[in-house]
Parts: structure tokens; C-alpha cells; sequence
């Protein structure tokens, strides 16, 4: 053998190196190695693992829309971890279609930051385990518009994942529903997604190739979780009337026996990393000076009501609606347990009118799962920017055996204009027609003078009347309260 032997792309010394580069002696250590793995194979397959990790076990699982929003309920999530609660937080956006205060990061490049601002954040109020769900930013009051920007379908199979990789006993969520407050869509959004969850993730049919056993050691598309049901769920809103507030509420200003400060000052800490949002607030928190952070606990008032409310949802434990959050709840895993489901509103046989969009979707979404005890509007209700064009959507239904001529009319406040949407419709027996009535509000906000809902409202809210009449039939007609605002999310 020569001194030297050239194989492709090396310089072997003979006798020194083997075929594969390796010194000898390296080689035979590597052939033992490789020995004793494949006795082993041949003794026994690789054993998949078949309990969830428990790094990732919560009690309280946070569904949002924005990095930020989870800071509503930031004072409980203080005092949850105090009492030894595991909080987890997913958030369907990373919020990249806002405004930045600290920087010229727009669009993608502002949810890159946003999303470090939570995880930052959310590190120092002692939550690790968050996730970010696939949904886009939606600058609209309209849930139905987000969830179609969102890819619902894609967002809800998320989530699902989510709950059963968490396997939460609590979920607190945004309030799916339309009130008057910021009303925003994506809020509405999350609350919907995150109930609907709630009613899946603990069905082994829904969404099957996350609880499917894995097939091999390296499974590229089978999940091996483990279907999952969530015992309670709680909401919490914007929405300017506190009546809708019916479930528990906890002390803000009680004093955080971990962390000495009252929890109220908690959540400052944690909405300080919000920059982008709120740079001069983060800056006066930051700054530390004594007598500025006292002047904040009125300005932590706008933030946080003190107690702080939250919204009972439902419970499949035995629960009060205005207990603690962990009433009934016990580490004992529950069934699952099927929601009502969707069920057609039965129409006694004549034309009857209703409020469409968003209204009508959360009026069957209630029913469909079963949150009975969710507040509603008495009277429907929506706050839009003075000047900004009203759009209200409408269904006629013909429970009918015949066709029927019905004439649509709608009363509006002194000022305000139709651009369309009254006149006459055939509606065919069976049929529902859609109609959308477009309204011109105006410029500036005024002062309501045709309201009959309660006294209470009379100093806020404008009333327009639709109507319908249809020949020998008593008309049937909704409401809808509208408040006008210097400035707001377009409808």
C-alpha cells in the first residue's frame, strides 16, 4: 500500500485512518457503538411516550386577540399565581395592524415587536408557556369580518390544539358579543373562537389527527394528544355599561403577599413592556418617582374597576355565577360534554323581521352553546365615530305558504339620513331576503331626543326604528340604540 491514498475529497495515511477518515482506533470504538444499537433494535422497539407533558399543564388558560389585552385581567392573574395557579396565554393576532408610540416598525415588522412585548411582559408577571395563534389584525366592530380574515376554521383548529395541550381547568376570554364600548371585532373574535373550543377540545372526532397515536418515532403529522374538556368559562369586556358584569370580582388594591405591591401595581408592571402602545405610560412606570406612580392608581382605575368584574360564562362543575372562578373545580378530569348545537329558530307562519350581522350571529351562537346566562343588550345597541355611515343589516323571512308583499320603513333621529333600504319586497313562501339599510349620521355628536328605552340611556343613545307591514298582518319592527362618538372602530 502506498504512504498516501487519495479517495474523493480526502488524503488518507495508510495504516493511520480508516476508509471513512476516522483514526482506527476511532473507528473500531464507533463500530462497537453501532453494535450494541443495533442489538438493542433488534431487543426491542423505541416506546413512544404516553402521558402529556406536564411542563405544560395549566389551571387558567387566557384566549386574546392583541398582545396587550390579556393586561385586563392582569390583577387576578397576579393574584391566581399567588395562590399557586398555572397560567397559560394564547393570542390569536400579534397585533400588526395598530399604531407604534416607540418606534417605525409598522405592519409584519410591529407584530414581530408586539409579540416580544408579550412574551417579555408576560415573563415578569411570572407566565412562560404563551403561545401565538395565525389570526391577522382586523381594524373593524364586526366579528364576522375578523373571523374571515382570521381563516376560522384554521384559528378554531389552533385553539383546539391549544386546550389540549394545556388541558385547562378554567378558560377566560373576551365577551362574544356587540355593546357599546371599543367593541372591537378581533376581541369578539377570540371570546367566539375560544368557546367554541371550549365545546371541541374535548371530542375525539373533532380535529382527530391531533389525538391519533403516532405511527413511528419520527411522526410528521399525527399529534398524540389527548382530547381534553375545560370545566368553566369566564368573560371579560369594554363594554361601558357594568351591568353586563355578572360574575365574580376581585380586589385591585389588596397587597400581593410574593411581590409586596397591590395588584393593581402588578398590572402595571406588566402593561409598562407595552411600549409601542403606551410609551409615555411605560416611561412614567419606569422612572419609578413615587409621587407619579401614586398618581397612577387613579389612572389604574380607567384600567382596572376596583373589584375587578368578570362574566360568567358556563360550567359543566357544579358552580355559582357569582363565585370564585375555581368554585367546583378539582383536578379530576371531567367527560366531555356536547353543546346544544346549532337548532333553526322556529317562525310561526307569517313574515317576521329581524336584526341580521353580527346580531343575528350571536343570537344563534347563545342557543348554540348553551350560554344562557350571558348577558345580553336588552335593546341591541352599537357605538359608531359622529359623521361615519351606519350600516344595519336585516332578514325577512316568509314562514308562509304564499308569497307576501311587505313595505319596509325606517324611523330615524332628527338629523340623521336614509340612503337606502325601505320600500317594498316580495318575499317568496319560505324564502329570506336580505336587506341592508344604509344610514348618514351626523358630523357631531348631539343629543338623543326620540329614545323610549330606559331613563338611563336617554342622555346617550339615538333609537332607529325598522319596520315592517305586510297586509293583513300586525307589522313587526326592531330597534337598534346607537350612540355616536368623537372617534371609533368603523362599524
Amino acid at each position: 500500500m502506498p504512504p498516501f491514498m487519495i479517495l474523493p475529497g480526502r488524503l488518507l495515511r495508510a495504516g493511520v485512518y480508516g476508509a471513512h477518515g476516522l483514526p482506527l482506533k476511532s473507528c473500531g470504538v464507533l463500530a462497537l457503538l453501532l453494535a450494541c444499537c443495533c442489538f438493542c433494535g433488534a431487543q426491542q422497539k423505541p416506546a413512544f411516550v404516553q402521558e402529556s407533558d406536564e411542563r405544560f399543564k395549566a389551571d387558567i388558560l387566557i384566549v386574546v386577540a392583541h398582545p396587550d389585552d390579556e393586561s385586563y385581567a392582569a390583577p387576578y392573574l397576579a393574584r391566581a399565581i399567588d395562590q399557586g395557579k398555572r397560567v397559560a396565554v394564547v393570542l390569536c393576532t400579534r397585533g400588526d395592524g395598530g399604531a407604534n408610540e416607540a418606534g417605525s416598525e409598522h405592519a409584519a415588522a410591529l407584530g414581530l415587536v408586539r409579540e416580544v412585548e408579550a412574551r417579555h411582559g408576560l415573563a415578569d408577571a411570572g407566565i412562560h408557556n404563551v403561545w401565538f395563534a395565525s389570526g391577522r389584525d382586523t381594524a373593524s366592530q364586526n366579528v364576522l369580518q375578523s373571523l374571515a380574515h382570521w381563516n376560522h376554521g384554521n384559528v378554531l383548529e389552533e385553539m383546539v390544539r391549544f386546550i389540549r395541550l394545556t388541558r385547562p381547568e378554567v378558560i377566560i376570554t373576551w365577551l362574544p358579543g356587540v355593546f357599546v364600548g371599543e367593541n372591537h371585532g378581533d376581541h369578539q373574535a377570540s371570546g367566539v373562537i375560544a368557546t367554541e373550543a371550549f365545546d371541541l377540545a374535548g371530542d375525539a372526532t373533532a380535529f382527530p389527527a391531533q389525538v391519533a397515536e403516532p405511527a413511528r418515532r419520527l411522526e410528521p403529522f399525527l399529534e398524540g394528544l389527548h382530547p381534553w374538556q375545560p370545566k368553566k368559562i369566564y368573560y371579560f369586556s369594554d363594554a361601558d355599561d357594568d351591568a353586563f358584569f355578572t360574575g365574580p370580582a376581585y380586589s385591585t388594591t389588596e397587597i400581593s403577599p410574593s411581590r409586596h405591591l397591590p395588584y393593581w401595581r402588578l398590572g402595571l408592571a406588566q402593561v409598562r413592556y407595552y411600549r409601542s402602545q403606551f410609551k409615555s405610560f411605560a416611561d412614567t412606570v419606569d422612572r419609578g418617582n413615587k409621587e407619579e406612580i401614586e398618581k397612577l392608581a387613579s389612572h389604574a382605575q380607567e384600567w382596572w374597576s376596583n373589584p375587578l368584574p368578570f362574566i360568567f360564562g358556563k360550567s359543566l362543575v357544579a358552580s355559582s355565577i357569582t363565585g370564585d372562578i375555581f368554585e367546583g373545580v378539582t383536578s379530576t378530569a371531567i367527560p366531555y360534554t356536547r353543546a346544544a348545537g346549532y337548532v333553526k329558530k322556529p317562525h310561526e307562519p307569517q313574515i317576521s323581521l329581524e336584526l341580521a350581522g353580527p346580531w343575528g350571529f350571536y343570537r344563534d351562537f347563545r342557543r348554540a352553546h348553551d350560554l344562557t346566562a350571558l348577558p345580553e343588550a336588552a335593546v341591541p345597541e352599537i357605538g359608531i365615530e359622529a359623521g361615519k355611515p351606519l350600516q344595519i343589516p336585516l332578514r325577512i323571512f316568509n314562514a308562509g305558504a304564499v308569497s307576501r308583499e311587505v313595505t319596509l320603513s325606517i324611523s330615524l333621529p332628527e338629523g340623521w339620513a336614509e340612503q337606502n333600504g325601505s320600500g317594498k319586497y316580495t318575499v317568496a313562501p319560505g324564502a329570506t331576503v336580505p336587506v341592508q339599510v344604509n344610514v348618514t349620521t351626523p358630523a357631531s355628536v348631539t343629543t338623543p331626543t326620540n329614545v323610549t328605552t330606559p331613563a338611563k340611556a336617554t342622555s346617550e343613545f339615538h333609537e332607529i326604528i325598522c319596520k315592517i307591514d305586510a297586509p293583513g298582518q300586525v307589522a313587526g319592527s326592531v330597534k337598534l340604540r346607537v350612540k355616536l362618538r368623537p372617534h371609533g372602530l368603523p362599524q
